[in-house]
């Protein structure tokens, strides 16, 4: 009406009667109740208590507290006010089977199966420590032992990187269904250098057997001994670990050989450490290349 009235510059009942409208819409103006002041704030009280509530459960609760409302005022309440559940972080689909096993897909030479999780604890100050343990199933060895506050696939993609530069891609690598393990970014590398992934099954930690029974061990031999001050402290002693580990510590499961002296009688010796530190508990250290 107010746009006939500008363009033909004539009257509201003139305009009215062409658009034959009553001329009490014009002067109309809607008003809230005055009830709803105290509702809404009742609803919003519940909402800041109960941030995963919808309206429905919103409704049941005043109903409780004694208010006498139906679900559909507090819905038009609840829309009014901007109220609304925060989603929920969408979930990665789980990739892993059985077929992914240890026990059904069996490493069969050094750099045939490689498998990797992550192990966390924290510095003396509370901050957290993430490990990523990277090794090689067959000769059980320590190939990698990369320590960080946080990681992400990005993070883990690098580290694979290293690894593959100097000893190359092995066929398989085997993990859990982690985020940072199933990330796109971390697959798509994965399949671009030629190599497969194995994911286990969701909740079956038996099927990455050798990943599960270092991680038992490196808590028990590092983690629960070690108190570190710092992440460069845990840096340094990570990669000392790392070295004994491999060469001064024998494994049962490898005929007490260490995994270094194994891996070196299949031709394929493990990737020497930044350093190798002097240890005053082995009287025949072995050398490094």
């Amino acid at each position: 009406m107010n746009h006939l009235k500008k363009v033909f510059k004539t009257s509201e009942r003139r305009a009215c009667k062409v658009m034959d409208q009553s001329r009490s819409t014009q002067r109309y103006e809607g008003t809230k109740p005055t009830s709803d002041g105290a509702l809404i704030k009742a609803i919003r009280e519940i909402a800041m208590r109960l941030p995963r509530a919808g309206y429905r459960t919103v409704t049941r609760h005043l109903r409780r507290d004694g208010w006498q409302v139906n679900k559909k005022r507090v819905h038009r309440l609840w829309k009014q006010e901007g109220l609304r559940i925060p989603p929920k972080p969408a979930r990665k689909k789980a990739r892993g089977g059985s077929e992914g096993s240890t026990q059904l897909r069996e490493a069969e030479a050094v750099d045939h199966v490689w498998s990797y999780d992550f192990i966390f604890d924290q510095t003396e100050d509370g901050g957290r420590l993430k490990w990523l343990p990277i090794l090689d199933e067959y000769s059980r060895g320590l190939m990698s032992l990369e320590v960080a506050r946080s990681m992400t696939a990005k993070d883990v993609v690098a580290q694979l990187e290293k690894l593959v530069e100097h000893r190359g891609a092995p066929q398989f690598i085997r993990s859990d269904n982690g985020p940072e393990f199933v990330a796109e970014a971390v697959r798509k590398w994965i399949k671009n250098r030629g190599f497969k992934t194995l994911f286990i099954a969701p909740g079956s930690p038996w099927q990455n057997a050798y990943s599960e029974s270092f991680n038992s061990r490196f808590r028990d031999e590092f983690l629960n001994v070690e108190l570190f001050a710092s992440l460069l402290e845990a840096e340094v002693l990570g990669e000392e670990h790392r070295y004994r580990y491999n060469h001064p510590r024998p494994h049962s499961s490898l005929g007490d050989l260490t995994p270094a002296e194994f891996a070196g009688r299949c031709a394929s010796p493990l990737r020497p450490p930044a350093f190798a530190p002097k240890h005053s508990d082995d009287s025949n250290p072995i050398k490094l290349s």
